[in-house]
């Protein structure tokens, strides 16, 4: 169960890779290259900086759900009334499961639970990145509304209750659904951090 929620992660991300090169009237190769990029980038990169063997080289079946992902977006991408809006709701659900699941597996690899959480934001985050760079987007992190906000109250509850030993599956629907109510609150209600504004009369080449 935990490696098709794994699967389940990665899905929802290439999708919304496959959706960003639909806006972009790409081909079929383009598809793909932005749907692996995207499902595959955070988890590539959570195993890297935790010292374990890349999830998609040790198991290559990772790499068939990109590719499912990306023919069934380019199929059905003009279906969608918005492909943008669907791309943002999307990327929710992918960063609610992901937070989740990049702790969980830094956690049975023996990480630390504060950065056991670091690892649920890269996980979760770090696919969308490369997704808006390779499409020339402006990042999804470059939003005023929260979203590694969303990424981090998800993986901390994942792993505080964790900690404080409660079941896996309470603990990951938790975490979970609170990084999705956090992100869709942010997209629906425009929620937001205070932000740094500089002080009147004071030339920017001095900050």
């Amino acid at each position: 169960m935990f490696q098709l929620l794994d699967y389940l992660g990665v899905a929802v991300f290439a999708a919304t890779g496959a959706l960003a090169a639909s806006r972009k009237e790409l081909d079929i190769v383009a598809f793909i290259f932005f749907a692996a990029a995207t499902g595959l980038g955070g988890g590539t990169l959570r195993d890297l900086l935790i010292g374990q063997p890349v999830f998609w080289i040790v198991d290559t079946h990772y790499l068939i759900v990109p590719l499912a992902a990306a023919v069934l977006i380019y199929l059905t991408a003009h279906l969608l009334e918005s492909r943008y809006r669907a791309l943002l709701w999307a990327d929710a659900v992918g960063l609610a499961s992901y937070a989740v699941m990049g702790s969980a597996k830094a956690m049975t690899a023996g990480v630390a639970a504060p950065a056991a959480i670091a690892m649920g934001i890269i996980t979760a985050t770090f696919g969308g990145i490369i997704r808006d760079v390779i499409a020339a987007e402006p990042s999804v992190m470059l939003r005023r509304e929260v979203y590694v906000t969303a990424a981090f109250a998800g993986a901390a509850t994942f792993v505080i209750l964790v900690e404080v030993g409660s079941p896996f599956w309470i603990a990951a629907g938790c975490g979970a659904a609170l990084a999705f109510l956090v992100r869709a609150g942010a997209l629906l209600r425009g929620w937001m951090l205070p932000v740094y504004r500089r002080r009147p009369g004071r030339d920017p080449k001095d900050l």
